[in-house]
């Protein structure tokens, strides 16, 4: 959109640390260094306290449905094994020559550099840094006065971490993300200015801000920032939202700019933000220092501490679990006592000598009714039109309209209803394709449910629309899932964690290896849009965008039924829908006729072992049943018909160089040649790298004993 296809960018990467402190070339950044290994599979120490679902990683992933409507569709995109990572763009920009670095997020990738590449700390001129709180006070979570029945909640807090405040009140979220990548970021002696809480919580995005933004959207830029904001404003939580949201990285970029502009002088001259200097350390583990009790990879297991840290030093102590963390519960308290991630004024050796933002500038303009210099500084900016965006997704593809396609069912003669049930992983969608092409007298395809908590992000919804709006099928409901396993906590990683997040695993399946930007896109799209009625604080602009929720969709698919109809059900992922279904509708079993269960391994005496390959202590697990056991539980052991198809009956697939040979030969269709083009890309893979290796075309056995058994029964 804004014309700088020039800019390289790292994703990821397949490298490792290993038991002794190595840390080999391009490793991807998907875990905090402490619980860093040799694959991309690892915990969730800190990710965890970051939401899963609605207000946290599902809206964030799709940037609340405003990305797909708005954004146009650039020529690059990721390609397997093609993708340059993160370490080597930074290798290679740094390596030209001095460079200014902006951090917004969690600080591994960098601090992986720095640990790496001592020799090209000399490049790197100076550090900016959004996030941390030094002295900051949470303005939100306080009580009205004279109200003496309210809780506080993190009023006053140094933090802003509101799934984990009552463990630990210190932390903010880019810190806490990976503290000790920060300390190593800190303690580089490279110039640091930080922009923490402190200067933030002091420019709210205001009333008046807010509708002068909304005057004001002349370039596509403007457009899409001021989209994001509303839908942030229309499904903020509370009424608080002009009290409670800030400019964060914005903030800290246009002082960071500011700063540069001025010469970079050592008191941080800026036109935004007042400067202080102050002595910082980040918090990594918390005292008593020098007792393991299982919590520190760095220490715990080891002869010798990892990357030769000091034994009993600031590294040594208990390091924060999770967002239920006993250790770091304080009996009496209402707040907890651990410091993980805190950005903490110290003196003393360990302390850095750091330019911190204290608060944002007042305006100068006495006229203006913005109460900050900033804000109108962010709008003038914003609205240039040098350098400005060069289209939207509209402007770019003139002849593109929000057309749904749907097929006249009036006079149709309708089969059996289906309703299929998948993960999205990259054979679920091959199976789709297949349920949608066979003859609707046979298979009548009425709704899709979406497990949020198998081998793809929630917001790879997207993708589901894209196939049905290529096939013309924009009348199927398609509803989203729960994203954790049957009663798990909402905050946690318990199974999912076994799923990669790097080559063959969520960056190649939230893709489809790359191939997802081929498909037309859809005008039905996941969405942030909600409205009251389903619970949430208020109507957003476009309510009836929402997107359905699976029990939803089920609901509606068996009021639609007829007397006589029954559901068959074809499941390709984890049984967590299926299992809420029958767990919540007493109704649901009298009118589910069958389930077809792609899962389960029935262990025999050949000593064939399960495909959890990334649980080598668990050798009989089949993935859709690990991911998910509890809910595999309750459907198996249910009075529904099921036929279940174990991993024996799926590794007896034809293989990828079968499939896609017929398919070659096959009549060329728009659906035919995406899947040719999608399982060749896995056949190459499979073929030519180990992280590739588990892949099959298993998903398309579920289609063919499906199609097998209505055969019999019509």
């Amino acid at each position: 959109m804004m014309g700088r296809d020039d800019i390289a960018v790292g994703v990821g990467g397949e490298g490792g640390i290993s038991n002794d402190g190595r840390i080999y070339p391009h490793v991807g950044g998907y875990f905090p260094i402490i619980d860093q290994g040799m694959s991309t599979i690892g915990e969730c120490r800190y990710r965890q306290s970051i939401p899963q679902g609605s207000g946290g990683r599902l809206d964030i992933n799709a940037n609340y449905g405003v990305r797909r409507e708005i954004l146009p569709q650039g020529n690059r995109s990721y390609s397997p094994l093609q993708q340059p990572t993160t370490q080597q763009v930074m290798i290679d920009t740094i390596s030209a020559g001095p460079t200014n670095v902006f951090l917004f997020g969690t600080h591994t990738n960098f601090a992986l550099f720095l640990m790496s590449n001592p020799h090209l700390k000399k490049n790197v001129k100076h550090i900016y840094i959004m996030g941390g709180g030094v002295r900051s006070q949470n303005p939100t979570g306080c009580c009205p006065k004279n109200d003496t029945s309210c809780v506080p909640r993190q009023c006053g807090d140094h933090g802003n971490m509101f799934t984990t405040y009552t463990k630990n009140p210190h932390a903010e979220f880019n810190i806490y993300g990976d503290p000790f990548g920060v300390y190593q970021v800190f303690h580089s002696g490279i110039p640091i200015t930080l922009v923490p809480l402190d200067a933030t919580n002091t420019i709210p995005i205001t009333e008046s801000f807010f509708k002068a933004f909304e005057e004001q959207q002349s370039t596509y830029e403007a457009q899409y920032s001021f989209q994001s904001l509303k839908i942030a404003c229309d499904t903020w939580f509370d009424d608080q939202f002009y009290t409670s949201y800030f400019m964060w990285d914005s903030f800290m970029s246009g002082v960071a700019l500011s700063i540069m502009r001025n010469g970079q002088k050592l008191n941080g001259d800026n036109d935004f933000a007042e400067m202080e200097v102050m002595n910082i350390t980040v918090v990594t583990s918390n005292e008593p220092y020098g007792v393991h009790d299982g919590s520190n990879p760095f220490f715990d297991g080891h002869a010798s501490p990892k990357f030769d840290l000091l034994k009993g030093g600031v590294h040594s102590g208990h390091v924060q679990i999770g967002f239920n963390d006993s250790f770091c519960v304080l009996k009496g308290g209402t707040k907890g006592k651990c410091q993980d991630g805190y950005t903490k004024e110290v003196q003393g050796p360990d302390s850095v000598a750091v330019l911190v933002a204290v608060k944002a500038k007042p305006n100068r303009n006495v006229k203006s009714p913005l109460d900050r210099e900033f804000f109108d500084h962010f709008l003038e900016v914003l609205n240039r039109p040098e350098h400005t965006g060069h289209f939207n997704f509209t402007d770019q593809f003139r002849h593109y309209k929000e057309i749904m396609y749907k097929p006249d069912l009036k006079h149709q003669i309708r089969g059996k209803p289906v309703i299929f049930d998948m993960d999205m992983s990259p054979g679920d969608f091959l199976a789709l394709l297949c349920l949608l092409k066979a003859p609707m007298e046979a298979i009548d395809l009425r709704g899709i449910l979406v497990s949020g908590n198998g081998w793809a992000n929630p917001a790879t919804v997207d993708v589901i629309y894209d196939v049905l709006h290529m096939m013309g099928r924009d009348d199927i409901p398609v509803g989203l899932g729960k994203i954790t396993a049957l009663r798990a906590p909402d905050l946690g990683c318990e199974y999912v964690k076994a799923i990669p997040h790097g080559s063959g695993g969520f960056l190649d399946t939230d893709t489809l290896f790359g191939l997802a930007r081929v498909l037309p896109r859809s005008p039905r799209r996941y969405t942030a849009e909600n409205s009251v009625k389903y619970g949430a604080p208020r109507d957003t602009a476009r309510p009836e965008l929402r997107q359905p929720l699976a029990f939803e969709v089920w609901q509606h698919i068996r009021e639609e039924l007829k007397p006589t109809d029954k559901i068959t059900i074809l499941t390709n992922g984890p049984l967590t829908n299926i299992a809420n279904i029958i767990l919540s509708d007493t109704k649901a079993e009298s009118v589910i006729e069958r389930i077809f269960i792609v899962g389960s391994h029935l262990a025999g005496g050949n000593g064939d072992g399960g495909n959890v390959f990334t649980v080598p202590s668990n050798k009989f697990s089949e993935f859709n049943f690990f991911l998910d056991p509890q809910a595999a539980k309750a459907v198996v052991e249910s009075d529904l018909d099921i036929t279940l198809i174990p991993l024996r009956a799926q590794r007896q697939v034809a293989s990828f160089k079968e499939v896609t040979r017929s398919l070659c030969t096959a009549e060329k269709t728009p659906e035919s040649s995406f899947a040719y083009q999608l399982l060749l890309s896995m056949q190459k893979l499979q073929k030519n790298n180990q992280a590739y290796r588990h892949i099959r075309t298993c998903s398309l056995v579920s289609f063919l004993v499906l199609c097998s058994w209505f055969s019999n029964h019509i």
